[in-house]
């Protein structure tokens, strides 16, 4: 049964057992309906306990209800039954007690947590507000703007937050049901507390509560909503409970048919669907306990402090003992900046640093499980370094390149066995950011597959795979439009009209903007390797180039596309001649272009670009490339992706 009970002398035990995260589907709405009609019926019953079987409470809406008519019992008045029984209800709760299932927790008289329970209402990153009750009890409980803040920015809350806040009555580290058991017995012969609905607004200032709405606005990006959810806030501080109830519904069931939510739905999908071919190569993985990581620079030091976080042994590799001192030392300042966010206790921060080893030898090398090669972008000494790897390492170690553009294959030569040698490209900041591309060359070993999969799940990343090709999937979609920005601007257009387009569309910063921030001088090193190369018949923008060799390369140095004031980049009068000089110099004649126009060629290159990565097999699925694009280049989830634009 999807919902059962037992009793236990005068304490009923309902408990919710829908697999694998006891979502809110029908069967578990009609299955909470008859407990409450059944316990309230039993005179023998004086208090119930709400648990869930599995390893976490009710972790939202059933997903796969939606697009369909919705089928009663409706899940607000489910919760309004339970607020209204006149036995006490505990929720008590392990796991996660996200969306609906917070908000039945809420339904509750009392909510007891495992130590490691998490919750929240993250309906925002479905395009969604809570919509049984959330915006209108969480305010009552937690403050107003500490709920604004869960429900915007979709971000759980610790169990011992959750208990600092007064959303739970207690934490355990014993039993959960037997403690619940024994607050149930606590409990059941004192008044209920007062329902949440009826309780009055904690105190809150008003002056501040609109600077955080007029925050969250500006953040969405065009993000429909968590202004949705700003909106049912301040219904929830303006109209009687029950009002702000019905409002609530409303617009949750507006949201619903909202085109964002469906492309949020879609990426939602499309990143648990990602790699999952990945992990059925035939081959256990080793237990990765001990990384190599070669190359200290900035991409280095993120891997490596990336790895260290989730528990794992780093040897570091550098060229001499500076570089390593060096390279060390950027680990050390992201792993003392989590310590600063109290991503981690001094205690963690203690035991992860004396995970960190550093050698100028390879030798250091020899009982690693995976090496991540992350030296500078130049085949000559990836060569270099996958020989000396290739001797140093155990045979059945898996090889990895962090290189971003260049042939796997070409690298994978160099070593004697190439079938271990795989592409794991991670995206920067790589302590932070969830992509990460597995890159599979021809011959590949299921054991080196399997390996590059296990450590991206280790690392809590969204592991897409993709074959051999100049710049992967990422890289090849973006170089593809950035080079038709780059037509555009010779043609008329200004950079900051191409920002301002992508902007405004929805992506955090512009293509110039994000050459900017990233180092014009890395680009530029790259377009000089291929200038050999490169098809005469080609259309090649010299803009770039021309900026660079003025010794303009962006944030660094306070100079690149733009001026810079601090970070607040500055049209340049200086770019803006440079343009307008290499537009007559080609005999262009430059005309406007709209920020519609600006986008649509944007996407039109972006779409058959993934078209062509899909017809040479680069990416396995369309969805492959949203998932990508959405994570690793700015493009707004809530748009779900250029491929699902694409139709």
């Amino acid at each position: 049964m999807t919902v059962s009970m037992r009793t236990e002398g005068p304490v009923a035990i309902v408990t919710i057992d829908n697999p694998p995260v006891n979502a809110v589907s029908q069967a578990v709405r009609q299955g909470l309906v008859d407990a409450v009609a059944t316990t309230e019926s039993a005179a023998d019953i004086r208090a119930v306990v709400l648990i869930c079987a599995g390893k976490t409470f009710v972790a939202g809406a059933d997903v796969r209800e939606f697009g369909k008519p919705p089928v009663e019992p409706h899940l607000p008045d489910v919760i309004l039954a339970l607020e209204g029984t006149s036995k006490p209800w505990i929720a008590a709760i392990q796991g996660s007690a996200l969306g609906g299932g917070l908000e039945i927790a809420m339904g509750c008289h009392y909510r007891i947590a495992d130590k490691a329970a998490r919750f929240g209402l993250p309906e925002v990153l479905l395009g969604l507000i809570p919509g049984a009750g959330g915006t209108v009890r969480l305010p009552r409980i937690v403050n107003v703007a500490t709920a604004l803040a869960m429900m915007a920015n979709g971000t759980p809350m610790t169990a011992q937050a959750a208990l600092q806040n007064g959303l739970v009555d207690a934490v355990v580290d014993a039993a959960l049901l037997d403690e619940a058991r024994r607050l149930a017995e606590d409990v059941m012969t004192s008044a209920l507390p007062v329902p949440i609905l009826k309780r009055a607004l904690p105190k809150y200032d008003a002056d501040a509560i609109a600077a955080q709405m007029r925050g969250i606005a500006a953040k969405a990006r065009g993000q429909n909503s968590p202004v949705a959810i700003c909106e049912a806030v301040q219904n929830t501080l303006t109209l009687p409970a029950d009002v702000a109830l019905a409002v609530e519904r409303t617009l949750f069931l507006s949201l619903k048919e909202d085109p964002q939510s469906f492309a949020l739905r879609h990426i939602f999908f499309a990143e648990r669907a990602t790699g999952k071919s990945l992990v059925n190569q035939g081959e256990v993985p080793p237990s990765l306990h001990n990384v190599g990581v070669v190359g200290g620079g900035t991409m280095g030091a993120g891997i490596a402090a990336a790895c260290l976080l989730k528990g794992l042994h780093v040897t570091m590799i550098e060229r001499n003992a500076d570089a390593l001192s060096a390279g060390q030392a950027r680990v050390l300042d992201v792993l003392g900046g989590s310590l600063k966010r109290g991503l981690v206790t001094a205690a963690q921060h203690q035991e992860i640093t004396n995970q960190l080893e550093g050698s100028t030898q390879y030798s250091a090398l020899s009982d690693v499980d995976l090496v991540i090669e992350a030296v500078f972008e130049d085949m000559d000494v990836k060569h270099q370094v996958f020989r000396a790897l290739d001797t140093a390492t155990k045979p059945e170690a898996v090889l990895a390149s962090n290189t971003s553009y260049l042939d796997i294959k070409d690298i994978a030569a160099v070593v004697s066995n190439p079938s271990r040698v795989i592409g794991l490209h991670f995206f920067s900041p790589a302590h932070v950011m969830r992509l990460l591309e597995l890159v599979v060359p021809d011959g590949a070993s299921a054991l080196a597959v399997a390996t590059g999969a296990a450590l991206g799940k280790k690392l809590g990343k969204i592991t897409v795979p993709s074959g051999v090709c100049d710049g992967f999937i990422g890289n090849r979609v973006m170089s593809a439009y950035r080079r038709a920005c780059d037509y555009m601007v010779e043609d008329g257009a200004m950079p900051h009209d191409v920002d301002a387009a992508m902007r405004d569309f929805g992506f955090p910063m512009g293509i110039y903007e994000m050459q900017d921030l990233a180092g014009l001088d890395i680009s530029w090193a790259m377009r000089k390797r291929r200038a050999a190369g490169r098809d005469p018949s080609e259309r090649y923008v010299d803009i770039a180039d021309r900026l660079c060799e003025a010794g303009r390369f962006g944030r660094k140095n306070g100079q690149g596309w733009y001026g810079y004031d601090g970070k607040t980049p500055l049209i340049d009068p200086i770019v803006t001649a440079l343009i307008l000089a290499e537009s007559k110099r080609k005999s262009i004649i430059r005309r406007s272009f709209s920020a519609k126009e600006i986008m649509n060629e944007i996407l039109i290159i972006m779409q058959s670009e993934g078209a062509a990565i899909l017809a040479e097999g680069i990416a396995g699925h369309s969805d492959d490339i949203d998932v990508v694009m959405v994570n690793g280049y700015g493009f707004p989830r809530w748009r779900g992706g250029p491929m699902f634009l694409r139709g």
